[in-house]
C-alpha cells in the first residue's frame, strides 16, 4: 500500500527532487509536501503541475518556520494525519581535524543536518501518530505511519570510516550523520507503541551537488529504487540503517 501523504524536506533539488517526482507517480498518494527554504527559487518543484503537489517554505535552523510549516501540514493532512516523512535536507560543508577550530561550522552543519531534522520530526510525531491510529493491530509500514531519514553509508558509519575526512573533507559531517543514526534508533523505540516504522536508508553514491556530480547513480536511478525499498519496510527494520538493497550498514 501507498502512504496517502508524504512529506519530503530539501525537496527543490538534487534527490528530494527526485523522490517528489517519483512519489506523484503514485495515484494513490493524496499530498506531496515539498519544501523549500525559498519557494520562490524553487523553479524545478514550481514547474511540477499537479494539484497533488504542496511546496511549503522550511528552514530547518529556525523554529518559527518549522512551527508555522507544522500548522499547514495539519491543514493539509486534516484528520487523517501524515503518513511518512523523510528528512532528507542536509547540507555538507568541508571540516577537517588538521584545521583552525571553527565552531561556527560546526554548529551550522549540526544544526541543519541533526537539530533541525530533530524539532521537525518532534513536530510533526503527533500527525504521525494520528495516522498510525487509524489502522489496528501491530504492522508497521510507511502506509501506516513511517519516519524515513535519509542516511549516509559512506560518511554516516562509524565501523565504515576508513577515510577519516576524506576528499570531502568531512569530519563533522561525518559526525552530524552518525548522530542522526542514534536519533533514528531511539526514534524506534520511544515510538514502539505508537506503531510508527523509524529507520534510516542511503540512497547510495548519488549524482548530485553534494557528490560533486561523482556518484555512481542518477537522481532518477536512487530514487526510485530508495522508494521501491520504502515499500518494503516492516517490523524488522524498526530502528534500523540500511542500504537501498535493505542490506544492514554497520553502525
Amino acid at each position: 500500500m501507498s502512504p496517502k501523504s508524504v512529506v519530503v524536506t530539501g525537496s527543490n533539488r538534487g534527490l528530494g527532487f527526485g523522490l517528489v517526482q517519483q512519489f506523484l507517480k503514485d495515484p494513490n498518494v493524496q499530498h506531496v509536501i515539498a519544501t523549500a527554504r525559498d519557494v520562490d527559487k524553487a523553479t524545478a518543484l514550481k514547474g511540477i503541475c499537479d494539484p497533488r503537489l504542496h511546496i511549503l517554505q522550511l528552514s530547518l535552523g529556525s523554529d518559527e518556520s518549522i512551527a508555522n510549516f507544522a500548522e499547514k501540514v495539519s491543514e493539509i493532512v486534516g484528520e487523517s494525519g501524515l503518513t511518512l516523512l523523510i528528512n532528507n535536507a542536509a547540507v555538507m560543508l568541508p571540516y577537517v581535524t588538521k584545521q583552525k577550530p571553527d565552531r561556527k561550522v560546526v554548529l551550522d552543519l549540526f544544526e541543519s543536518n541533526t537539530i533541525g531534522p530533530m524539532m521537525l520530526t518532534q513536530s510533526l510525531v503527533p500527525l504521525i501518530i494520528k495516522a498510525s491510529k487509524r489502522q489496528e493491530g501491530d504492522t508497521l509500514s510507511v502506509s501506516r505511519g513511517a519516519i524515513i531519514n535519509i542516511a549516509s553509508e559512506f560518511l554516516g558509519s562509524i565501523s565504515e570510516n576508513t577515510s577519516g575526512s576524506g576528499e570531502y573533507k568531512a569530519m563533522a559531517y561525518r559526525m552530524t550523520k552518525c548522530a542522526v543514526n542514534q536519533f533514528t534508533k531511539t526514534l524506534s523505540i520511544d515510538l514502539k507503541d505508537d506503531h510508527i516504522l523509524t529507520a534510516g536508508i542511503c540512497p547510495g553514491m548519488v549524482q548530485t551537488d553534494m557528490s560533486k556530480g561523482k556518484g555512481q547513480l542518477t537522481i532518477e536511478e536512487s530514487s526510485s529504487q530508495i522508494l521501491a525499498a520504502f515499500n518494503k519496510l516492516g517490523a524488522t527494520h524498526n530502528g534500523g540503517y540500511f542500504r537501498r538493497d535493505l542490506s544492514i550498514i554497520p553502525y
